[in-house]
C-alpha cells in the first residue's frame, strides 16, 4: 500500500515564494501587453497619418472579463477622438491578431487624468518659484 505522492497537487510550480519578487497580476500583464499592441499599431498608422505622430498611449485598463478596456492617452481632442474612433475597428483586428485571449476588448478611448494632475502640479510649483523670485525671499 503506497501513500500519496508528496507534492502531487499543483506542486508549487511558478509561485512566487517567500524570498522571490512578487508577480504580476494577470490584469496588469494583460493592460500592458494591450498598451504596447495598441501603440505599436498606432505608431505604424502614424507613419501614414500625421495627426497620431504626437499621440502617446500611457495606460490601458482592461475589464476583469476582458470585454472592454479603455486606452488612456496624453491628451485627446475632439478630432483626435473622432480619429481613433473610425480606427477603432484596425485596432481591435491588431489586438486579435498579437494577443492571444479568449475575447478581443471593445475598446474605449480616455484622455489620462494623470497626466492633467501632473501638468497641474508643475503649473502651482512655477508660480511658487516666480513668486520667489519677486524679492519676497529672506536672505
Amino acid at each position: 500500500m503506497t501513500g500519496p505522492r508528496r507534492g502531487a497537487k499543483g506542486g508549487g510550480a511558478g509561485r512566487a515564494t517567500a524570498g522571490s519578487p512578487r508577480r504580476y497580476s494577470r490584469s496588469a500583464r494583460v493592460n500592458e501587453v494591450l498598451r504596447e499592441t495598441i501603440a505599436t499599431e498606432l505608431e505604424r498608422r502614424a507613419d501614414v497619418d500625421d495627426r497620431l505622430a504626437l499621440l502617446t498611449v500611457t495606460a490601458v485598463d482592461c475589464d476583469r472579463d476582458l470585454r472592454h478596456a479603455t486606452v488612456l492617452l496624453s491628451s485627446l481632442s475632439d478630432e483626435m477622438r473622432e480619429i481613433l474612433e473610425e480606427l477603432r475597428a484596425r485596432l481591435q483586428a491588431a489586438v486579435a491578431a498579437e494577443v492571444r485571449l479568449k475575447w478581443t476588448p471593445q475598446l474605449d478611448f480616455a484622455a489620462d487624468p494623470a497626466v492633467a494632475s501632473g501638468q497641474r502640479v508643475e503649473e502651482i510649483l512655477r508660480d511658487l518659484r516666480s513668486s520667489g523670485d519677486d524679492g519676497d525671499s529672506v536672505a
